[in-house]
C-alpha cells in the first residue's frame, strides 16, 4: 500500500473512532493489538515483568486511547507518521511509565530499615512573604494549590479544569520567578 494511501486509511479509521463507530473499534483492536503488544513486550520483557504485566499494560494502552472520548486518538496526525508508528510510541511510553511506577515502589515501607524513613525534626519557619505582583494570579493560585493545600499536579489540574502539563508549566514559571527574585538578594546575615 502506498504511503499516501496508508495515511488516508489511518486518518479514516481515526475519524471513525472519534465518531464512536463500534465497528471501527473492533477493526482497530484486531488490526493494531499485535503492534501494541509487541511494543509493550519489547520494553517489559527486558525486566522482571511477566506475561500478566505485559497483558495489563497492553490493555492500559487501549484504555488510554479510549479515555476522554478518544482524546489521544484525535491528536494523531497521519501526515507525521503511520498509525502503527504512532501507536508504538504510545505503547512504549505507557510501558515505560509502568516500569517507572514499579521501580518507585520496590520495597514495602514495612520492610525498609527505620533509618530510611527517619527525618530530622525541623522547626517551623515564618511564612515566606512574596511581593504582590511578582507572580501572575494564575501562578499564585497554582502555587497555593500545590504548596499550601498540598495538592498534586493531577488534583490541581482537575480542580482548575486544565491539562496537567499546564499546571506543571505554570508552577515552573512561578518557581523561576521566585528563584530569580529571592536569589538576587543576599541571605540575611550575609553580604
Amino acid at each position: 500500500m502506498s504511503t499516501r494511501r496508508q495515511a488516508n486509511n489511518d486518518g479514516d479509521i481515526v475519524a471513525r473512532l472519534a465518531r464512536g463507530d463500534g465497528a471501527a473499534w473492533e477493526s482497530f483492536v484486531s488490526r493494531y493489538s499485535p503492534v501494541i503488544y509487541a511494543a509493550v513486550y519489547k520494553i517489559l520483557s527486558k525486566g522482571r515483568f511477566g506475561q500478566p504485566d505485559i497483558a495489563d499494560v497492553a490493555q492500559d494502552v487501549f484504555v488510554r486511547l479510549c479515555k476522554n472520548d478518544f482524546r489521544l486518538v484525535r491528536r494523531y496526525e497521519p501526515e507525521r507518521a503511520s498509525l502503527s508508528t504512532w501507536l508504538t510510541v504510545v505503547a512504549t511510553s505507557t510501558a515505560l511509565d509502568f516500569v517507572r511506577r514499579k521501580r518507585a515502589i520496590q520495597v514495602p515501607l514495612d520492610d525498609a530499615p527505620q533509618e530510611v524513613g527517619a527525618v530530622d525534626p525541623v522547626e517551623p519557619q515564618d511564612r515566606l512573604a512574596i511581593p504582590g505582583g511578582l507572580l501572575s494570579p494564575r501562578q499564585a493560585l497554582v502555587m497555593e494549590l500545590i504548596f499550601e493545600r498540598d495538592m498534586d499536579v493531577a488534583e490541581a489540574a482537575q480542580l482548575l479544569g486544565v491539562d496537567r502539563q499546564t499546571i506543571r508549566s505554570t508552577q515552573h514559571k512561578a518557581l523561576v520567578k521566585l528563584r530569580k527574585h529571592f536569589g538576587a538578594s543576599d541571605p540575611p546575615g550575609e553580604g
